[in-house]
């Protein structure tokens, strides 16, 4: 058999193939642009220069610290400074990052960090209370460097040394390198999933990379972005909007609380031009008072997710200077791989047609390879009709490498060659697919991902609850919101507000139900309960 002549002494080799990774585009930025600001956070403001120098001065002193390929750097921070830069450090020495969603309560914290071997936690001394019950509550300690930042609370010092003096022992000229292969870790994120223990989502560097890249071309982001941080960092990387800002030589500015004012102030005297948010977000800036707005300095561009948002409140957004994107994703495909991409001519239709067309999630990233809804048995797609259901399902290189340490829910999510979501949609004739259902009852509320197991588990522990379900319930202001129908046990009572209140003592605050309905649960013939019939009644109430 005869090679290919496109195969004889045509392989690869270091001048024409290197490992892709976003961690080149910072060396890029701070060679091509030093003196641009980076970093906006306060009073601080630091160049593409300055941010260098402090990403490899974490990258050094990890290294210093013994940790390398592999290993697990943990952060407990909310939008500042420190998250950004071990998006670039931690990957440099080689490490895998995992950003810990800093509304999860102590339990949770401490499962991730002994789930994920976390060697190194950077922590925020706002979270110091959370983080203190976690540490203790884990089977391991990691090395604890507390994160000082001036524009939050100060809470207890956890650690051996904080973050600036952490820094100062790291080396401003470390010479870091590619990864040896672009399929190595570079960050872990965790999910609820369809169970109360939260799954280990890996990224890989070639992902991350191509993920950044898909952010510009469907958002069409040119040079130099003012990027708002109200996105959560730790959700999905920031939906790797830490790599694509960068990428562009853009600025964040960071936004240690997501308040109307605070985002209203930063859009008028950074000159923000874009942001991501929940539909929660935007209600904020919908709904905010005369004394917390100011003027837009230009029409901002603002990219939406999480539960599909009402027409009416797109609608709205764009009569108040905001240009709204719709994009849909999930933790397991690095944020958003499908975007309600816009044609021309939708721009002579009414106002409202607009905004249902924009509500749709739409069709594939450019980086992604595969996007189809199908019955999730056969692999059969469904007509595009806009009414027969099926699961969503995707492949391509902006897929995970799977969950850690779970090999039969990675073998369950990958069957037959396809990313299984769990979302129920249909697909439009156009090609545009929308979601209906959400198979695995997960709830989406504020963009958070809430298990509704995990909320049942813990009403189940009341003393006076005999059985319990939760779903969704539509929320103007959070998107969703967990809605508990419960049974009480014979002889027992209790209070709506008993229940919630023993919710808020043994729940993150986010997952607590806003609503307690009481009285029987609709079962099956078989004793299952009938969870639709539930989210019938919480979309009524």
């Amino acid at each position: 058999m005869t090679s290919s002549p496109y195969d004889l002494h045509l392989e690869r080799n270091p001048a024409n193939h290197v490992p892709l990774t976003p961690l080149g585009f910072i060396e890029r930025t701070a060679a091509v642009f030093p003196d641009r600001t980076a970093v906006i956070h306060g009073a601080v403001r630091r160049t593409w220069a300055d941010t260098y120098d402090r990403c490899r001065r974490l990258a050094s002193a990890l290294v210093r610290l013994g940790i390398g390929k592999g290993d697990t750097v943990a952060v407990m921070a909310p939008n500042v400074p420190a998250l950004l830069e071990a998006h670039y450090g931690v990957p440099m020495a080689g490490a895998v990052l995992n950003a810990l969603n800093v509304r999860l309560d102590a339990e949770t914290i401490a499962f991730i960090l002994d789930h994920g071997e976390a060697k190194v936690l950077l922590t925020d001394r706002e979270f110091a209370p959370t983080v203190a019950k976690a540490l203790a509550a884990a089977a391991r300690r990691p090395i604890v460097i507390d994160i000082d930042d001036p524009s939050g609370p100060r809470g207890e010092r956890l650690g051996e040394m904080d973050y600036e003096a952490f820094l100062a022992t790291g080396d401003p000229g470390f010479a870091w390198s590619p990864p040896a292969d672009e399929w190595d870790a570079i960050a872990l994120n965790y999910t609820s999933g369809t169970t109360g223990n939260p799954k280990g989502v890996v990224y890989h560097h070639r992902g991350a990379y191509l993920n950044a890249m898909g952010n510009v071309m469907v958002w069409g982001l040119g040079r130099h972005p003012v990027y708002l941080w109200t996105l959560p960092m730790f959700h999905c990387n920031g939906w790797c909007f830490p790599w694509t800002i960068t990428a562009l030589a853009g600025t964040h500015v960071c936004l240690r609380r997501v308040e109307a004012k605070a985002m209203f102030d930063a859009i008028a005297d950074h000159g923000v031009t874009h942001l991501c948010g929940a539909p929660v977000v935007m209600n904020m800036l919908i709904h905010a008072g005369e004394r917390e707005r100011r003027t837009l300095p230009g029409r901002v561009a603002l990219m939406t997710a999480a539960a599909p948002p009402p027409a009416a409140v797109i609608e709205a957004m764009e009569r108040q200077g905001f240009h709204i994107t719709h994009v849909y994703g999930l933790t397991e495909v690095y944020g958003p791989a499908v975007v309600c991409a816009w044609h021309d001519d939708w721009d002579a239709l009414p106002g409202e047609e607009q905004a249902r067309l924009k509500s749709r999630q739409g069709v594939r990233y450019p980086v992604l390879e595969g996007l189809m809804v199908a019955d999730p048995a056969t692999l059969f797609p469904v007509p595009a009709d806009g009414a027969t259901m099926g699961e969503v399902m995707m492949r391509g290189n902006i897929v995970m490498k799977g969950y850690l340490k779970n090999p039969r829910a990675t073998d369950e999510a990958f069957a037959g060659g396809w990313f299984h979501t769990g979302d129920l949609g249909v697909r439009h004739p156009d090609g545009y697919i929308e979601l209906k259902d959400r198979s695995k009852d997960i709830i989406i509320s504020g963009g958070e991902n809430i298990s509704t197991i995990e909320v049942e588990g813990v009403l189940y522990r009341h003393p006076a609850v005999l059985e319990a379900a939760v779903v969704a319930r539509p929320d103007a202001h959070w998107g969703e919101t967990p809605c508990a129908f419960v049974t009480l046990k014979e002889g027992s009572s209790a209070t709506e507000a008993e229940i919630i209140a023993f919710a808020r003592d043994n729940l993150a605050r986010f997952k607590v139900p806003r609503t307690v309905v009481f009285g029987p649960l609709p079962k099956t013939s078989t004793g299952k309960v009938q969870k639709y019939a539930l989210r019938e009644r919480a979309r009524t109430l």
